[in-house]
């Protein structure tokens, strides 16, 4: 366990940190999940929906820090592309 006054704050500011990061990689991946379910659901409308949905999820964890700008464009094309492949 840390003895210095600021290796313990860096211990609690980490620790937060990690679980608002942990927070919103779940919401992202629970997103992510709806749009596949709709694919796989075959209704394009829900589809479309869930993905306007997920790409606004992903491309906020993008801004906070959570995700790198490049995998949050994977992301997003690849969600985006399952959805547009639908017949």
């Amino acid at each position: 366990m840390a003895n210095i006054k600021s290796a313990k704050k860096r211990i609690l500011v980490s620790r937060t940190r990690a679980e608002r990061n942990k927070s919103i990689r779940s919401g992202v991946k629970t997103a992510m999940k709806k749009v596949y379910a709709a694919i796989e659901s075959g209704d394009k409308a829900a589809a479309a929906a869930e993905l306007a949905v997920a790409t606004k999820k992903i491309e906020m964890a993008g801004t906070k820090g959570v995700y790198h700008k490049n995998n949050v464009a994977r992301k997003v094309s690849h969600l985006s592309k399952a959805v547009n492949q639908m017949d």
